[in-house]
């Protein structure tokens, strides 16, 4: 897809109505064929573009109609974006544009108050840039403000320069490590990624005794949990969610100014609840997300009700509670047919997995049918963890199965692919536990053998003193099930009991 037609898609129909309108304003002549071609994304016209050739003569023309009603979308989009936007930050923009042209205008008191009214706003949401930009204005035109002592100006503009120099270290810390994680999942790149944050942090001169935003907490507790999934062990993040826990409850009055990065931050900790078994506290803070989502016209419901399903559904399956969690995964993917991609994938392998427990081979099938682009394609969008996952369930799966050469080709694929890149990042196990279901898929009665049963339940005593992770659990519980001839959702509750022995009641 190109970029024109990526554009017209996040278009709603009154927003093409109103940039055909646009263009029909915008036109000198009849004769354009902007609109023409806007139009033949809709119905995805593919004649539209040999008749535009054939009555132009001309492949340099087509391109150059092309590049101008790109140039026309991008600032329709622009326009309406800053017509539509009615934040808290662009009503600051705003009042600090007007009392500009105020001064010009010698309308001082009026620009004066105007200041004033955005200053009292920007405090509100923390937004030091544009605090910066208004005491710099403040200073800039104090000559005609004289009751007005510029030295406590000059002091709120230094306080606050600290504070905007440290977001912007923060900012320049978060981008290099966001940077280093893509190409951790996306090129399987091999770094060692708790120097690189140490590094990271001294360099930019982070720390988390300074005084924190929702924003810069947002980043952190991101950084933090990244970290906690490269290393399958969410117990290292907890000071950074009992820091998260303090910091919301003192501000508790700013949450609705940061909406956004405060349902971030309650989705972080939830995650971190449940990926230690902690089953009862991840969905009291997901009650207390769910709440936060409704807020503001349910402004931000679409951008992370998929995430939210995933975590609900996630509890409730490991609560013992698995017809629910299917549903809610099922009706999670039926009722956001749109939403984000990388979001829907992690609810669809989830589903899954719930199948594969449930002994649901069918609708797992059915379900992983769906997952059919390559493993080259999944590195790319999901990263590379993620596809590694996929392919150990789809694994597991065709061998559940009963699909012996599918099962085996897919685990020859898996090995060529992956081995070297999981022995470099010291996940030995990962190929240890493949190399157990390879010679169960080649010879099934060798899960009857002492010698085998005692393999997989040695190395299963020996995962357990690994950092935990209950998603690892879950592949763990496979192998379990089929050594003690036991259903596989039984045994996955089973073993959750001993994997995290302080957890919540299972019924």
């Amino acid at each position: 897809m190109n970029a024109l037609h990526e554009i017209a898609d996040i278009m709603n129909e009154t927003e093409k109505k109103a940039f055909i309108q646009y263009l029909s304003k915008k036109n000198k002549r009849k004769d354009t064929g902007n609109i023409a071609l806007f139009n033949s994304f809709k119905t995805d016209d593919i004649n539209f573009k040999k008749n535009v050739l054939k009555s132009k003569k001309s492949t340099d023309s087509y391109h150059a109609l092309r590049k101008r009603l790109y140039d026309s979308m991008i600032d329709f989009m622009a326009n309406k974006s800053f017509e539509n936007d009615t934040s808290e930050e662009s009503t600051v923009l705003r009042l600090i544009v007007v009392s500009r042209l105020f001064f010009e205008h010698k309308l001082i008191k009026t620009a004066f108050k105007c200041l004033a009214k955005a200053e009292d706003i920007a405090l509100g949401i923390e937004h030091f840039n544009l605090l910066n930009e208004i005491y710099r204005t403040q200073i800039q035109f104090s000559h005609f403000n004289l009751s007005e002592p510029i030295e406590r100006i000059i002091e709120k503009f230094t306080a606050n320069k600290k504070q905007l120099e440290y977001e912007e270290q923060l900012n320049l810390g978060y981008a290099v490590l966001r940077r280093e994680l893509a190409a951790i999942y996306h090129e399987g790149r091999i770094t060692d990624f708790q120097a690189l944050i140490k590094n990271t942090i001294e360099t930019h001169g982070i720390s988390l005794n300074k005084g924190l935003t929702f924003k810069s907490l947002y980043q952190i507790l991101f950084i933090a949990n990244e970290y906690a999934s490269i290393n399958n062990d969410f117990s290292l993040i907890q000071p950074f969610v009992v820091k998260s826990y303090h910091f919301i409850s003192k501000k508790n009055d700013l949450t609705n100014r940061h909406l956004y990065y405060h349902i971030y931050i309650l989705y972080f900790i939830a995650n971190f609840y449940f990926r230690n078994g902690q089953f009862t506290e991840s969905l009291s803070y997901l009650d207390l997300m769910f709440t936060e989502l409704q807020k503001q016209s349910r402004k931000y419901y679409q951008r992370f009700c998929l995430r939210y399903f995933l975590l609900l559904a996630f509890n409730e399956n490991y609560l013992g509670h698995s017809e629910k969690a299917i549903e809610i995964a099922e009706k999670a993917l039926s009722s956001n047919k749109k939403a984000d991609l990388n979001d829907s994938n992690d609810i669809r392998l989830m589903l899954i997995v719930f199948y594969i427990q449930q002994s649901a081979g069918r609708d797992a099938l059915k379900e992983m049918a769906k997952l059919n682009h390559t493993d080259s394609w999944y590195e790319k969008k999901m990263g590379m963890d993620w596809t590694i996952k996929k392919c150990l369930v789809e694994i597991l799966l065709h061998a559940q199965q009963e699909n012996t050469e599918l099962a085996l080709s897919r685990i020859k694929s898996f090995k060529r692919r992956y081995k070297k890149y999981l022995l470099t990042v010291n996940e030995e196990r990962v190929v240890q536990y493949l190399l157990f279901v390879e010679q169960y898929v080649m010879k099934p009665e060798i899960i009857q053998t002492q010698k085998f049963q005692k393999a997989i339940e040695d190395f299963i005593i020996t995962a357990q003193k690994d950092p935990k992770d209950i998603v690892i659990m879950s592949f763990l519980s496979w192998l379990l099930a089929r050594v003690r001839r036991k259903a596989i959702y039984d045994t996955t509750l089973q073993l959750l009991k001993t994997y995290f022995p302080v957890t919540n009641s299972i019924g």
